[in-house]
Formats: structure tokens, sequence, C-alpha cells
């Protein structure tokens, strides 16, 4: 027969069970950055890319960081002191997001500009990750951005000035919010100016042969400007589109460029303010 061992309820893990809900509080207060930024950020915040997958990729990274992470102590985030806390960390990540997804936007500005300047305003189809029907032009210059993004290592860079951000700028820490606000009003000043700069020499080119086709349907009112005009200027624009493959690749790799500038001043002027 067996001996009877008397229970110690003195080793029943109780201690560590708080501690583990501790470590939990932390973590997801840790995700809330990274978390924000995959949720407004161009590919991480569209449709593509399912739900679960941005929580499970949130989690992982805050847990890559958060033994190297200074977090504050539990008293603290106990009390009423978290709310700001949590305000801080969303703000700093949906502000660096949201403004990669604004200069991203002047891609599919421009894609727009061009379809309506060649007259494929009404060839569009419902874009999954706007949640609304946009012009096919537009859908494939954001996807052409997205590739080039992806193969630059963008996402990359903007991973790792985000993990950066947490040695800079430690969770908790005061800093002022304030310049947020003129940080998204200078990106959408950036994102018209970089559209422009985009579908320029498309458009113009498009302008002047419509401009020709107009003197040519005034000098012969006989000519259909349907049937003569519209043709012309479609093929027009599919040939110039293909030509400026090229030069549309350079100008997206320098938008690439510019918004991780962005995203790095954003992260600097925080931690030096």
């Amino acid at each position: 027969m067996l001996p009877v061992v008397p229970l110690d309820f003195g080793a029943l893990p109780g201690t560590g069970m708080q501690g583990l809900l501790d470590l939990l509080l932390q973590g997801f207060v840790l995700t809330l950055r990274i978390g924000a930024f995959l949720l407004a950020a161009p590919f991480f915040g569209s449709r593509m890319v399912p739900l679960p997958v941005r929580i499970v990729f949130g989690v992982a990274i805050a847990a890559f960081v958060f033994a190297e992470t200074a977090v504050p102590p539990v008293e603290v985030l106990t009390s009423l002191r978290i709310v700001p806390i949590v305000a801080q960390e969303l703000a700093i990540g949906l502000t660096a997001g949201l403004v990669l997804t604004i200069i991203f936007s002047a891609a599919a500005v421009a894609g727009d500009k061009i379809a309506s300047t060649a007259g494929l305003s009404f060839a569009a189809q419902v874009d999954p990750c706007g949640s609304g029907q946009t012009p096919v032009v537009s859908q494939i210059f954001m996807l052409f951005l997205i590739v080039i993004f992806l193969a630059l290592n963008g996402h990359l860079v903007a991973i790792g000035m985000i993990l950066e951000s947490y040695r800079t700028i430690p969770v908790g820490a005061s800093v002022a919010l304030w310049p947020l606000a003129q940080v998204g009003v200078d990106a959408m000043g950036t994102m018209f100016a970089l559209a422009a700069s985009i579908m320029l020499p498309v458009a113009a080119v498009l302008f002047l042969l419509n401009l020709v086709i107009g003197v040519v349907t005034k000098s012969a009112p006989q000519l259909n400007l349907f049937s003569f005009g519209f043709p012309i200027t479609l093929m027009a624009a599919f040939l110039l589109l293909f030509i400026s493959v090229g030069g549309l690749a350079q100008a997206f790799s320098d938008l690439i460029r510019d918004a991780l500038a962005i995203l790095d001043t954003i992260f600097g002027g925080l931690a030096d303010g």
C-alpha cells in the first residue's frame, strides 16, 4: 500500500499566477504602439492581411522587445495613470502608420488623375483595401507601390524604426504629442506634391493630345469626337504607362524613401522633445 502524502497548500502557484498576470498586463501595454502602427500602416492595415495575423504579428514583436524595454511598474498600470500612457502609445503608433498611409495615397491620387485625363474613370472596380470603387489605374499604382515597398525591404525598415522608438521613447515617458497633428498636416501637403510629380508627365502629354484632338474636331466637325478621339486617347494612355514604368518605379522608390524619412523625423522629434 502506497503511503499517503499530505498536501502542501503552501506550494500552490498563487504567487506565480499573479506574476504571470502582471507580465500579461505589461505585455498588453507594450503591444499598443506596434499594434496601432500595424492597424494604420499601408499593406499591414489593409484587408489583404487578416486581423488574426496582425494580432499575432504585433504580439510576437512585442514579445521580442519585452526583455529589452523598460515598462512602467504594475502599480502604475493598475491605477488611473495608465490612461495617459495608453493614449500616448496609441497616438504614436497611429500617427506613424497614418503618415505612411497618407503619403502612399499619392500613388492612388496620381492614378486617379491619370485615369480621369485619359477617360478611364469609368473603368472602376471595388477596392478591397479602401472599401470603395476606385479606378483600375489607381489600384495598379497602389499594388505597384506596395510591391516596390516590400522589394526594397521598406516594411523591415519601418518596423525597425518602431522597435527603435521603444528605446528612444520608452513606454510611459513624458513627451509632447502636439507636434503629431502638424506632422499629419505636413504629410497631406507632401502627398499632393508627390502625386503631382508622379502624374504630371503623363497627364501633360494626354492634355496636349486632347488639345490636338479638340483642334482637329473643331476644324472638321464631321469627325465624331467619341469615335475618333477616345480610342486615340486610350491607346496613348496605355502606351505612356508602358513607357513610363521605369520612371514610375524610380518615383515610387523616392516616395518610399521620403515616407521613411518623415517617419524617422517623427520619432526623432518626439525623442528630442
